[in-house]
């Protein structure tokens, strides 16, 4: 019995140290040799790629409206917005759609509202600009939904449109694989390029 007790303690001992340590340190070696930006969470110095952030000044390139107009964040009601799901003006967030329905009056109010957002910072929105995402923090938009945003951001930086067509042009991503979905522009990296453009004009 002392013989199978020792035999079952020692497995278990190699096991913890083969599949406890071993594996997640190799898993963790090669994810980091391989791929480094994605293993730590696709930081950059603005935020992460993967979640959308609150860009509310007419001099950046906006996402989707998880956290504009009728959604934006209000910490002294205690509401979280929608587009930074872990911490968005001091309140801690929520990721979520809104789940109103096309009949919903307060659907309708609140696209109105962004419409008139839109309209005051001289751009023509497009659906997806007046439309929250499904999780309530798409850190992408169509290449279209930033091109309409041009005439706003060159008034804000002083930047010539053209410029900031390239620019939208240059950071646009193909549908992946070739073939999967559709093209689509990471707002925190093209408003981090737009940034870097910026900085070397000056």
């Amino acid at each position: 019995m002392l013989t199978n007790l020792r035999r079952s303690v020692v497995m278990a001992a190699i096991s913890l140290v083969v599949f406890g340590f071993l594996y997640a340190l190799a898993g963790t070696g090669v994810a980091q040799l391989l791929f480094p930006h994605q293993a730590n969470g696709s930081i950059t110095a603005y935020g992460s790629t993967l979640i959308g952030q609150n860009w509310s000044s007419p001099r950046w390139f906006h996402g989707r409206p998880d956290d504009t107009g009728p959604y934006a964040s209000n910490p002294k009601k205690g509401i979280a917005g929608g587009d930074n799901p872990l911490f968005a003006n001091g309140v801690a967030g929520e990721s979520g759609a809104t789940n109103l329905g096309p009949r919903s009056k307060v659907l309708l109010a609140d696209t109105k509202a962004l419409v008139s957002y839109w309209h005051r910072h001289g751009v023509d929105p497009t659906e997806d600009l007046v439309t929250t995402s499904g999780s309530g923090y798409d850190p992408d938009i169509t290449p279209l939904d930033a091109v309409v945003q041009i005439p706003m951001v060159a008034k804000a930086t002083g930047i010539s449109p053209s410029a900031l067509r390239h620019l939208v042009a240059a950071e646009t991503h193909g549908a992946e694989l070739g073939f999967l979905g559709s093209s689509y522009v990471d707002v925190l990296q093209l408003n981090e390029a737009l940034a870097h453009l910026e900085r070397a004009g000056r």
